[in-house]
């Protein structure tokens, strides 16, 4: 048996979670923490990896492959508006973990997987209550990390909410927080309102791995070339660099590829959410290297012949939105009404939907993130650590007396921030 194949025996032993264990007590699918895959993409240094929407299970089987064939750590994730209660996809955080284990013990994947429910909205203070219930249950699922998304309310709100669910999430599950709405050009994310909130979380002894910001990016179909700003992203984490957090980079889609690999070399990124461009490539339809969608002189999306779906399923999605008015981004509806049909298709269409996938993802890892061979930095961390919960980056350097509730309304009135009109943060 080769060093490696010994290294995967033993970090599968040891670098799966309790929750993943007892779920799939037979697997051979590396599913592990959020903060292993965060480490490994700090320990090779200037590279981030792929936070993959698995949207449908094509998706899934895509992207696997192509961590695979990069021998990288990644991420698939899924948020809330897609993939909760009130889902627009048939993947969900209550199967994505199942749908995970599956296509990497079928495939004989090998590389470490985080499974993280992105975006969890707490869109105003009474929905603290329901998520204490909810959250719980998506443990219990097998998810592995989570991002609480309280970023849309006053800073101070945002913050506390913050501090009363993070206590639900286990110890060694991966964690996200966020500052500003995912919007683009309006209400940029500051130092300022990024070191409160991690100030914050740092006294109440919570330690994120990422923190996500607006830094200039959009969720969805990118309208502009605004894009993401790496100066500001690599001063915001300059700041906080005290406290040892990552960087979550949103919306990757509609930036070009130099932008994004001066994302991962300038700044401390190590998570890069990838989401719409991979369902329209799944789809077959055309996109940019941007990895947006072309549109033709009518405003519609260009389908490409011999790729993604069957040209007649293609013709049903498409009159199935226009009953329903759906155009552009409102397209990612598709996905529930379609899943079936999808799979429904032969197999040899199913085959190319998930290459065409692939061979984005595996550009995108290889010659853009620079995440390849990460996979082997995440198995020397669960054999440093001997176990599965590989600890926070951070310590406390906070003092608690000075960030009570009282004290947090106080420090955020000082706060100048300008939040411009609401954000799309439903991907």
């Amino acid at each position: 048996m080769s060093t490696y194949s010994n290294d995967f025996e033993k970090a599968l032993e040891t670098g799966r979670p309790p929750n993943v264990k007892r779920l799939f007590p037979n697997s051979k699918a590396l599913i592990v923490s959020g903060k292993v895959i965060d480490r490994a993409l700090l320990k090779k240094g200037r590279a981030m990896t792929i936070a993959a929407n698995g949207r449908n299970y094509i998706i899934i089987r895509g992207v696997l492959q192509a961590a695979q064939k990069a021998n990288a750590a990644v991420i698939i994730e899924i948020a809330r508006s897609e993939g909760g209660a009130s889902a627009y996809c048939a993947t969900n955080f209550w199967n994505l973990a199942r749908r995970v284990d599956q296509v990497a013990n079928e495939l004989g994947i090998t590389v470490p997987v985080a499974i993280h429910a992105d975006h969890y909205g707490i869109k105003k203070p009474e929905d603290v209550g329901p998520a204490k219930i909810e959250i719980p249950t998506l443990f219990e699922a097998g998810i592995t990390s989570i991002a609480i998304d309280a970023s849309h309310l006053p800073d101070d709100d945002n913050l506390l909410a913050n501090i009363e669910l993070i206590p639900l999430v286990p110890k060694w599950a991966g964690l996200e927080t966020e500052v500003g709405e995912i919007k683009g050009k309006e209400g940029l994310s500051t130092p300022e309102e990024a070191l409160f909130l991690i100030r914050g979380l740092n006294a109440h002894g919570i330690f994120p791995d990422w923190i996500a910001l607006n830094n200039g990016t959009t969720h969805g179909i990118q309208a502009s070339d605004q894009g993401i700003q790496v100066d500001l992203t690599a001063r915001i984490h300059k700041a906080l660099e005290p406290y040892k957090v990552s960087g979550a980079q949103h919306g990757t889609s509609g930036n070009n590829s130099e932008r994004l690999r001066q994302i991962a070399e300038k700044t401390r990124t190590t998570k890069a959410n990838v989401a719409t461009a991979l369902q329209m490539i799944s789809w077959g339809v055309q996109v940019d290297e941007y990895g947006n969608a072309v549109m033709d002189d009518k405003g519609e999306f260009i389908k490409l012949k011999d790729q993604g779906v069957t040209e007649e399923l293609w013709e049903e999605m498409n009159a199935y939105a226009r009953e329903r008015g759906w155009k552009g981004g409102a397209y990612k509806k598709l996905n529930l009404p379609f899943e079936n049909k999808i799979m429904g298709q032969p197999r040899e269409i199913r085959e190319r939907m998930e290459k065409g996938v692939e061979e984005f993802v595996y550009d995108l890892l290889v010659d853009v993130f620079n995440a390849r061979d990460t996979a082997h930095f995440a198995m020397e961390i669960i054999l440093e650590a001997g176990s599965y919960d590989v600890g926070p980056k951070a310590t406390r350097i906070e003092d608690p007396a000075e960030w009570t509730p009282e004290k947090i309304r106080e420090k955020a009135m000082s706060i100048v921030r300008e939040k411009g009109p609401a954000g799309d943060f439903d991907d």
